[in-house]
């Protein structure tokens, strides 16, 4: 499975332009990918989106980056390397649409299936079945990262938000969410709780 991690410059990805890409391979977790670009021409930027991910308005467009079509054609063989090409992370279906839009605009033939997984499922199942009591927000389940990275024994994500730090905390708690079982060793100072 690829967990991946996408930072862009807003929530659309038919009008944002993705900016970051992080990934670790699980069943390599040694392989990981890293890259960024600027924003293809046209893209508009969201305030409150660059705040999250740390990036400047400035960053989003450096003509010294990396096109999007530079980025996604280091990724796509990237990509070709991984066994499984399965996606996961924590808002998969956001991190896919931008990816394979990506993937389009770059005129490359690849795109992650429709179907992929996703953690904060996962760590649903995972609750309900121990009978743990789930977070709710507004009527809704609430496991955000940084609950589901706290029901697994370890820190929140620092911030701001920085996509391959996202995979490898993604990536770290589908380990110990699937196999019971520490992945990358900077979490390993970290005890697995509720297995």
């Amino acid at each position: 499975m690829i967990v991946a991690d996408i930072e862009a410059t807003g929530l659309d990805y038919r009008k944002h332009s993705l900016l970051s890409i992080g990934a670790v391979e699980l069943e390599h977790p040694e392989r990981e990918f890293y890259g960024e670009c600027r924003m293809w021409d046209g893209a508009s930027i969201m305030a409150d989106a660059i705040a999250v991910n740390g990036f400047t308005e400035e960053e989003c467009k450096d003509p010294k980056k990396h096109s999007l079509e530079e980025l996604m054609d280091n990724f796509y063989h990237w990509v070709e390397q991984c066994e499984e090409k399965t996606l996961g992370g924590q808002n998969v279906s956001f991190d896919r649409d931008f990816l394979n839009d990506s993937f389009s605009r770059a005129h490359l033939p690849f795109r992650f299936s429709f179907r992929a997984n996703d953690l904060q499922s996962m760590a649903y199942m995972d609750a309900v079945k121990r009978g743990i009591v789930i977070p709710h927000k507004n009527e809704h389940t609430d496991f955000s990262l940084d609950i589901i990275l706290k029901y697994l024994g370890l820190p929140p994500e620092p911030k701001p938000h920085h996509g391959l730090r996202g995979a490898k905390y993604e990536a770290e708690a589908f380990s110990r969410l699937l196999y019971g079982k520490n992945l990358l060793p900077e979490f390993s100072k970290y005890p697995i709780i509720n297995k």
